[in-house]
């Protein structure tokens, strides 16, 4: 990337800013930084925070675009940052409807961000905010990491729906009763209802159901062709975050005694085997009862 200016894995043919730089060493990377932005997947948050924590200063703020229950614990992104940088720390979590191809294009796109720290929260959407880039803010940390971790698995139903030729009602009523389904869980572990209806819940969750540029659609528009996860995960080649999530929202949903049938469903053919087709006759013959159940 140094040499290249330019991520020719991921986002290829899109230069890197003059002001953006790489670099191998984590310390030098970090030093004299105020505002550090990390972006991995779920399972490596708690072993990035605890090799960032002794190069931090004491002003320095942690903002992080994890998106997903951490698999061991059960735990949001905001409460793994709790554990390992303590309760004082201002913090934030970057999340919404954006796929990273678009950004780098500079097409119009708006997220949320959502702080412990007002001012943090407003700086920094001031700092990434631009003509073609726009930031809300929220300090709803349930809300946004909810929405972020389900829509994910519901994305992999709705592949699953659409490779399996169903039709549009049937990927419209999976989005729709997934929503509620998301917003269930959320409402649940104490997150607002208008942040499960904003850019990070009912944003997030049409966006990644819906567009092909998602990883998490593609990965079930290949479990309905007929592959197996690993020769999935093969073809797509990039982390697809709502397969660990898939286990972990079982395991919380199951805890707390909430019904998610899609997301089981989705559970259940990532994890036990079970056809796809057999997994939609499951939800189609499931009791009747009212749409406000």
């Amino acid at each position: 990337m140094v040499t290249d200016r330019e991520n020719v894995r991921y986002l290829p043919s899109i230069k890197f800013p003059k002001n953006l730089n790489a670099y191998p060493d984590l310390s030098e990377c970090l030093d004299s930084v105020r505002d550090i932005l990390i972006v991995v997947p779920s399972h490596g948050l708690r072993s990035t925070l605890m090799t960032v924590l002794p190069l931090l200063n004491s002003d320095s703020r942690i903002c992080w675009a994890t998106k997903g229950f951490e698999l061991q614990s059960g735990k949001l992104p905001h409460q793994v940052a709790a554990e390992v940088l303590g309760q004082d720390r201002p913090v934030a979590v970057l999340s919404g409807p954006t796929f990273a191809k678009e950004v780098a294009e500079e097409l119009p796109t708006a997220m949320t961000i959502a702080s412990n720290n007002e001012e943090f929260g407003h700086s920094l959407a001031a700092a990434i905010s631009g003509d073609n880039f726009r930031a809300y803010t929220s300090d709803d940390f349930i809300g946004v990491e909810v929405g972020g971790a389900i829509k994910n698995v519901l994305a992999i139903g709705a592949g699953i729906c659409d490779g399996l030729g169903l039709g549009a009602n049937a990927r419209i009523a999976l989005i729709n009763r997934g929503f509620v389904e998301l917003t269930r869980l959320g409402i649940a572990l104490g997150a607002r209802n208008e942040t499960m209806m904003g850019l990070a819940g009912m944003g997030d969750l049409v966006l990644t159901c819906t567009d092909n540029l998602s990883r998490n659609r593609r990965m079930g528009l290949a479990l309905a062709s007929g592959l197996n996860i690993a020769e999935a995960q093969e073809e797509i080649k990039q982390v697809v975050e709502g397969v660990l999530a898939a286990k972990a929202i079982n395991e919380v949903a199951n805890k707390l005694d909430i019904e998610m049938p899609i997301c089981h469903q989705v559970f259940r053919i990532i994890y036990e085997e079970v056809s796809p087709r057999e997994a939609v006759g499951t939800l189609m013959n499931r009791e009747l009862k009212s749409e406000s159940e």
